[in-house]
């Protein structure tokens, strides 16, 4: 199933109190990217005095998500800015609010809204894409067939990854999960039936 995903990262700024929050959002697959990604935040501004962070790595079931307050009162900033992820509807996102302090206390409730809101705006502004759950295949075929198979490709928005020229042509690719048994039954037209297709 299709499902929103950031499209580049993304950096929005809010001052609460002369607290400065720059909140940066970008796509993450994995925890393990997510951590990579946090740490690349935490090294490009090293003096801030807190990196709070919240992640949803998948979508829909099969999701991990993190967070941390990073130092701030328990349950002031992670968990809120978790929640915002939950209510965005969009996967495979990480998202690091970095917190300058400005000499005011905010307060727990002052927290809470400061980091909900943070979250927010970076979403509000956020450029998304969909991002379509792909297969790939490996299709071998007699030479006669190559080229109208690379005719065909296009209109099942599969691409070729790599071809392999031997005794007979195989063609590795890849294409939206929801267009493979339209493409099989079509290249089994193509070849009267000659073809073999495998998952890769």
């Amino acid at each position: 199933m299709p499902y929103k995903i950031p499209a580049a990262r993304h950096r929005t700024e809010l001052e609460i109190k002369r607290s400065v929050f720059i909140t940066t959002a970008d796509f993450s697959e994995t925890p393990e990217a997510a951590r990579e990604f946090i740490h690349t935040i935490r090294a490009e501004m090293p003096d801030a005095n807190h990196h709070v962070y919240a992640y949803r790595a998948g979508y829909g079931s099969s999701i991990t998500e993190g967070m941390s307050d990073a130092g701030e009162p328990s349950g002031t900033s992670a968990p809120p800015t978790l929640s915002v992820l939950r209510g965005s509807d969009i996967g495979d996102i990480v998202l690091v609010t970095t917190r300058y302090f400005g000499g005011t206390k905010l307060g727990t409730g002052g927290l809470v809204r400061a980091y909900t809101e943070a979250a927010q705006l970076c979403l509000e502004t956020l450029p998304t894409e969909l991002k379509i759950a792909k297969v790939e295949l490996i299709i071998t075929l007699h030479y006669r067939f190559y080229d109208a198979l690379t005719r065909l490709l296009p209109s099942f928005d599969a691409e070729t990854k790599d071809t392999d020229f031997s005794e007979n042509v195989s063609v590795l690719i890849s294409l939206p999960a929801i267009h493979q048994e339209a493409l099989q039954a079509s290249v089994v037209e193509l070849t009267n039936g000659t073809a073999v297709i495998d998952s890769y």
